[in-house]
């Protein structure tokens, strides 16, 4: 059985070491003082690192989403984490004795690939279920992260009287749609929310051509204001399930003003819907 452990452990390092010649690695700083969390998006079957001075345990007994990086002084190394779904994850782990960032939130698009890239192409894998409690904590975390990456998929925007309104970012995770919404007050007058939803426009065939827009239930928010101070800019996100749009269907995001008439309708094209980060 420790002949077949040391076999595993070094097929995965060589795995790794292939994967970084046409990958470019983030790295991740860890010391022997501080524990380095990494919260992965699906519970965590195997990890291992790529020299002694540097340690990751996780729960080999109860499947977890997250494992503790602890590294000695020495040569850089990589880390090599699988997911219970065959999703793969490479770093490059480096020990510096003063840490700027103890938590990682890893995001399922930051792996460089499956293990079962043949099979995953055909077999929708059933994902492990979870409490409500830890889809609402990825949700937040991953909101987060997107809010932190500044990253912008086009110029979609609207403005009315000072009111900006703006769609920087559309991403695909799991089985999530993300939009990164941004609202910024360039008048004199603070803005209030009544509301800001997200629909589906359908133009309707026939003589009398119409539209109908169909209402999309957000799954979670994340930092939506009740109210946007003058000169003031905020950014939130909506999470709603994975969708997709035909060429006579949009996307329409409608902001409106609590007792003013300050309103944005702002559409979004389907090739951003059915193409996003």
């Amino acid at each position: 059985m420790r002949h077949k452990f040391f076999i595993t452990i070094f097929l995965l390092i060589c795995f790794s070491t292939k994967a970084q010649d046409s990958v470019t690695l983030d790295t991740i700083y860890a010391n022997d003082q501080k524990n380095v969390a990494l919260f992965f998006p699906e519970t965590i079957r195997q990890g291992v690192t790529g020299s002694d001075n540097f340690i990751f345990t996780y729960n080999r007994d109860k499947e977890q989403y997250f494992g503790l990086l602890q590294a000695k002084p020495g040569k850089a190394s990589n880390l090599l984490v699988i997911n219970k779904n065959g999703l793969i994850f490479s770093y490059i782990v480096v020990y510096k004795k003063q840490l700027s960032k103890l938590n990682y939130f890893i995001p399922s698009l930051s792996s460089i690939g499956n293990e079962r890239p043949k099979k995953t192409e055909s077999i929708v894998v059933d994902a492990p279920k979870k409490s409500i409690d830890n889809k609402a904590y990825y949700y937040q975390e991953f909101c987060s992260y997107l809010l932190n990456r500044k990253q912008r998929i086009g110029n979609i925007r609207r403005q009315n009287e000072g009111i900006v309104l703006s769609i920087e970012n559309i991403v695909f995770d799991k089985e999530e749609l993300y939009f990164v919404i941004q609202i910024k007050n360039t008048s004199t007058l603070d803005y209030d929310l009544n509301f800001l939803q997200l629909s589906v426009q359908t133009r309707q065939k026939g003589k009398k051509k119409s539209l109908q827009n169909i209402y999309q239930e957000p799954l979670f928010i994340h930092n939506r204001p009740t109210k946007v101070a003058e000169n003031k800019t905020v950014r939130m996100v909506y999470v709603l399930p994975k969708f997709s749009l035909s060429d006579d269907r949009r996307a329409v995001l409608e902001l409106n003003e609590k007792d003013g008439e300050r309103n944005l309708s702002l559409k979004v094209s389907h090739r951003y819907i059915n193409n996003p980060k």
